[in-house]
């Protein structure tokens, strides 16, 4: 039966050479992205500084508007940061922890980035900050009923991943978002994982905030993040990290106390890396068009035929293998699963490795099915032949 997703290969040249598995951690270029990156060289050759105000200083809630409609989200309410870890230390310094509402609810299983901010920043303004376990203490699943018993009036924010970024574990967020209307807590979702691969709508998780980016699975490259955040919500939260793109009058250059805009120009810091924004522009132009109810139909589909050929050689997954608990990733794991994974990216079948799971495979839209059973095939023969064993012991800084 003929894919029709596959009319998207030719929009992505890594495509022509390599088996493209790892969508979940970089996805693949876009040929509309090499042509956006020369339409920004030509307008700051062209219009220096009057690029400005011809549309850079707009980018910011232009490329938010990109995004909006794929996480059902109205236009004018996203706004564009260089990465997900400076939209959550926007969102923490946004609230007060001064009362004895100060709690931070997260699972066990985030990605360690952004533990490492919530842990470091939000502790240093006040906050406490409470790590649900895993039910296994992998941090590969979350207990839903768990963690809603730990949000209580004394949360001020329930800080979550919508999909695990190690075992592609989907949360079910609706008994969490309830318990946060509750108790009166706010629900950031950390959508990193999920938009792009799955539908996503922040009406029906109820998330207060949303955050994700275009690198993985949007195929906008690196340097540009999304931040969604509930229109009604935005005036009672005062960003302290901050900066001019955020301020009324920004070429006034008034001295503090800062002005905030009430627009989503009120989460923006300073400069924006505007290279990144023109990149980011293409690749969830090209997941819109292809429709995320058919971009997830495959997905499922692909991902299950990458477990059943990992049971085949009765090789472990921590992948679920319920279709509503799984995102975009397949993992597979065994002994040197690390050296195993360099090889194949020498070989041209591109893929990731990580501790607790071993190889992340991710397909996506454009990946064809005869990939995954030439990159199991690479699979064997590489450990039949031992040619993994020339990655022993040598350190990679990307793994």
């Amino acid at each position: 039966m003929p894919d029709p997703l596959l009319r998207f290969r030719p929009e992505f040249p890594i495509l022509e050479k390599s088996t493209y598995l790892i969508s979940n951690s970089l996805g693949a270029m876009p040929r509309a992205a090499s042509a956006a990156l020369a339409e920004y060289a030509e307008t700051w050759a062209s219009r220096g500084v009057r690029a400005w105000s011809d549309s850079w200083w707009e980018m910011s809630a232009t490329v938010g508007d990109e995004i909006a409609p794929l996480i059902g989200a109205p236009a004018g309410s996203v706004s564009m940061l260089p990465n997900v870890t400076t939209a959550s230390a926007v969102l923490i310094s946004a609230l007060d922890y001064s009362s004895q509402r100060n709690r931070i609810v997260m699972i066990d299983g985030e990605f360690p980035s952004i533990q490492y901010v919530y842990d470091s920043l939000a502790k240093r303004l006040g906050a406490e900050v409470v790590v649900v376990p895993s039910p296994a203490g992998d941090g590969l699943a979350v207990d839903e009923e768990r963690v809603a018993a730990a949000i209580d009036e004394r949360t001020a924010l329930v800080a979550i991943s919508h999909v695990l970024f190690k075992s592609a574990f989907v949360v079910d967020v609706r008994p969490i978002a309830e318990k946060c209307r509750k108790v009166g807590s706010l629900l950031a979702l950390d959508a990193y994982q999920s938009v792009g691969t799955l539908p996503v709508s922040v009406g029906d998780l109820g998330a207060d905030i949303l955050l994700g980016g275009v690198l993985k699975w949007l195929c906008g490259g690196p340097g540009a993040a999304f931040l969604y955040v509930r229109p009604e919500l935005r005036q009672s939260l005062r960003p302290a990290l901050t900066g001019w793109m955020a301020h009324p009058v920004p070429f006034g250059f008034e001295p503090p106390p800062m002005r905030q805009r009430e627009d989503a120009f009120r989460f923006l810091i300073g400069t924006p890396a505007i290279p990144a924004l023109y990149a980011a522009r293409e690749g969830p132009k090209i997941v819109a068009e292809a429709g995320i109810e058919a971009v997830r139909e495959k997905s499922l589909r692909q991902t299950s035929r990458l477990l059943a050929l990992a049971q085949e050689r009765g090789l472990p997954s921590a992948t679920p293998r319920e279709y509503v608990r799984r995102g975009g990733t397949a993992a597979v794991d065994f002994e040197n699963a690390r050296e195993v994974a360099r090889e194949l990216n020498e070989r041209d079948v591109v893929v990731d490795y990580r501790p607790g799971v071993g190889i992340r495979l991710a397909p996506h839209f454009y990946t064809a099915d005869a990939e995954l059973e030439s990159c199991f095939e690479a699979i064997d023969e590489i450990r039949e032949s031992g040619s993994w064993r020339r990655w022993q012991g040598r350190p990679a800084i990307v793994t």
